[in-house]
């Protein structure tokens, strides 16, 4: 009767609307597909790898017999869960160390073990074996805290060291590894394009999303068969996104970020290489992500850097490398400055082709040939080993 009855009939259009919206809602929701436990398969040793031959011994899961192993209370089948159990007990250090040893690496340049992907017997000793001790324990005691421990290196006395020496320690520990000051070191390759990109203010710091197309060369995925495949980049702050967030397609990696040594993702890479190549830096003056930058950066100068040319060069400078320029290097920054204003006013058609580099827009208030030259020297200011090194 409640289904039909008049005086029920408010109610239940207030339920089918709350009903409604509830569906709605959950429809809207992004889902995660989730397996359910069925009872697990037999697992058999396979007789010479023959995978059709059923008659070998069946095994259970486990850990290696050279570690401590996993034995549940209540005598049932070992899980995933007791495994990710094990590796964080508290009489397995390794995971803590690990974890430790390449956080380290990230705010030193090298761990206190130079072994990042495989710590322990086989790894380089560390050189400092109880500071990794206490940090680790550290790490495990407050709920494996990641931000935790990084406020602890980070206000360390040894992480706000000078990167400056003495020539005398700096002979006996070129390598730095008794950690007597900073270390410098240049930035990974995702970190270069972004550290270009927050410089000229035009980095876009959201965080999630799927990923995004930045400037590529044209027919990049030309050797691509299987189906044929065209880059298309994105328009607007797709272009603008952090690095982590850029599209790799398999093997084919952003060609900016092959040069500064990131690894392909066919294998998993603990410890990235450092080189220093004349392409880096011909990437740093030429690709179309870095000249956007500097134009960028350029007309912020002559509009935020003051009214004089040497207090824009300065300006300039201190915003790349977060310190004032000397007078030698703002001589010779004036003087490439002063080299370029010739160049480009007695060639407008080359500055505006240098000015059409990016889809940022072109600023209508600058005069061109100005903003070409200034250009010009903010691609060398990014360009500078300081800019893309970590002092």
């Amino acid at each position: 009767y409640r289904s039909v009855a008049p005086e029920l009939a408010g109610l239940r259009e207030q339920l089918v609307r709350a009903t409604f919206a509830r569906d709605r809602l959950l429809a809207e929701l992004p889902s995660m597909p989730v397996s359910r436990s069925v009872e697990p398969r037999p697992i058999r040793v396979l007789p010479r790898g023959n995978w059709m031959d059923d008659s070998g011994e069946v095994v259970e899961p486990g850990v290696p017999a050279a570690f401590r192993q996993i034995t549940p209370g209540d005598g049932r089948r070992v899980s995933r869960l007791d495994l990710a159990e094990w590796l964080v007990s508290a009489d397995n250090p390794l995971t803590a160390r690990t974890f430790v040893n390449r956080l380290w690496r990230l705010y030193f340049g090298v761990g206190l073990s130079r072994t990042l992907e495989d710590l322990g017997s086989q790894g380089e000793w560390p050189t400092h074996p109880e500071l990794l001790d206490w940090l680790s324990v550290e790490f495990r005691e407050t709920g494996w805290n990641v931000k935790h421990l990084i406020g602890l290196i980070v206000s360390s006395r040894t992480y706000r060291q000078s990167a400056i020496g003495s020539p005398a320690a700096e002979e006996r520990d070129p390598e730095n590894r008794l950690l007597a000051r900073q270390t410098r070191f240049r930035l990974d390759a995702e970190f270069v394009r972004d550290n270009a990109l927050a410089i000229s203010g035009l980095l876009v710091a959201d965080v999630g999303g799927p990923s995004v197309r930045p400037y590529q060369p044209a027919g990049y995925y030309a050797p691509l068969n299987f189906p044929k495949r065209e880059y298309v980049p994105d328009v607007g702050a797709g272009l603008h996104r952090r690095g982590v967030y850029t599209h790799w397609q398999r093997t084919f990696l952003l060609p900016s970020f092959i040069a500064f040594d990131a690894p392909a993702r066919e294998e998993c890479t603990a410890n990235r290489t450092p080189s220093n190549t004349p392409l880096q830096a011909l990437v740093l003056l030429n690709d179309p992500t870095y000249v956007e930058a500097a134009r960028v950066l350029a007309a912020k100068a002559l509009r935020e850097g003051g009214a004089s040319a040497p207090a824009r060069l300065h300006w300039m400078f201190s915003r790349a490398v977060a310190r004032p320029a000397d007078p030698h290097e703002l001589g010779l920054l004036a003087g490439l400055l002063e080299r370029q204003r010739r160049r480009y006013g007695s060639d407008l058609p080359a500055a505006r082709e240098l000015l059409g580099t990016g889809a940022s827009p072109l600023p209508a208030d600058l005069p061109p040939e100005e903003l070409a030259a200034w250009t010009t020297v903010a691609r060398a200011v990014l360009n500078l080993h300081e800019t893309i090194t970590r002092p």
